[in-house]
């Protein structure tokens, strides 16, 4: 019997499908994954090893949730209105992988990866002279704590 891994509710899942959706919903599953797994370690590192809360957000829902963290969740993001209207049928995949990630039966392809953006966009100054750990699909992905 599979178990979630660290506190998630009902709304944080819904949340971080919605963000993968916004974020990879073209994506191979794997690159769905992959993404969900970035929200995952964020929300799993305690940065400063001090239980303070982080600059990016606590558990799934704030990680996601924070502002500029992910661009779907901006309000002038195309993709906002259709990450907030989207049925659970269209969020059926991200949900799937989002929910893999969370019991651990879906290993991470990203190597602990915080960050990633994708290769359609200029390179965002923090990944400038950066090397990514791993090239999925059509996201770049980075280990920067």
């Amino acid at each position: 019997m599979s178990r979630i891994v660290l506190p998630c509710s009902f709304d944080d899942l819904d949340v971080m499908a919605r963000t993968v959706y916004g974020e990879a919903r073209g994506e191979i599953p794997v690159g769905q994954v992959a993404v969900a797994w970035c929200i995952r370690t964020r929300a799993e590192i305690d940065l400063g090893h001090d239980g303070k809360p982080d600059w990016w957000g606590e558990g799934i829902g704030g990680v996601c949730l924070k502002p500029f963290q992910f661009s779907c969740w901006l309000p002038n993001d195309p993709m906002f209105p259709k990450i907030k209207a989207a049925k659970t049928s269209q969020l059926a995949d991200c949900l799937k992988a989002c929910y893999a990630v969370l019991v651990g039966e879906a290993p991470d392809p990203t190597g602990g990866a915080t960050h990633y953006y994708a290769s359609s966009i200029a390179v965002p100054p923090w990944a400038a002279g950066k090397t990514p750990v791993a090239v999925i699909g059509a996201h770049r992905f980075f280990r920067l704590i």
